[in-house]
């Protein structure tokens, strides 16, 4: 059997390769009724001091939560970004934090496409935890080239935006 010791000394080992089983793999979203779901569970790195989690981290959470969303609406930025057509960036960020989330919490970031525009795209994303809002977001994600400069995202994923948002994207081609 090959696999993986689980100590270097250890003749145990797991069988391998890993990532052959669905639970094995990161962890993903899903959309649902026009909104992308993504699960967080609060570890001991997210908190700060205190136990209640580091107002920073919120911000890796949702960022996580629209590297998701686009990767399970099949935009592939890393493709376009190496094939030089450009990668989005965050060009505004409001965050509002409502409620502290501790230790072991179980949060929900809920991601939904706003206004779809040439070159950019607002997305309203809340963090939950039972039904409440911790923290809320509004972002603006600008498509730039390599170079940094604004440019029109690819009409597909305009129209995959759109889609999601339920709404009809003209000119998009």
């Amino acid at each position: 059997m090959t696999g993986i010791a689980l100590r270097p000394d250890s003749r145990e080992s797991i069988p391998g390769p890993m990532v052959k089983d669905a639970a094995d793999r990161p962890q993903s979203g899903r959309f649902a009724d026009g909104v992308h779901l993504f699960p967080v569970r609060v570890f001991f790195e997210d908190t700060d001091f205190t136990g209640v989690v580091y107002h920073a981290n919120y911000l890796r959470f949702i960022e996580r939560a629209r590297s998701d969303m686009l990767r399970v609406a099949g935009i592939d930025q890393r493709a376009a970004y190496e094939a030089g057509e450009g990668a989005y960036a965050v060009a505004r960020l409001a965050i509002d934090f409502k409620r502290s989330a501790r230790l072991d919490d179980e949060l929900l970031v809920i991601s939904a496409i706003g206004e779809i525009r040439a070159a950019s795209v607002h997305i309203h994303q809340r963090v939950m935890r039972n039904g409440e809002v911790v923290a809320q977001a509004e972002v603006d994600v600008a498509f730039v080239s390599r170079e940094g400069r604004p440019r029109r995202q690819p009409a597909e994923w305009r129209e995959i935006f759109g889609a999601i948002a339920g709404q009809a994207i003209t000119g998009a081609k």
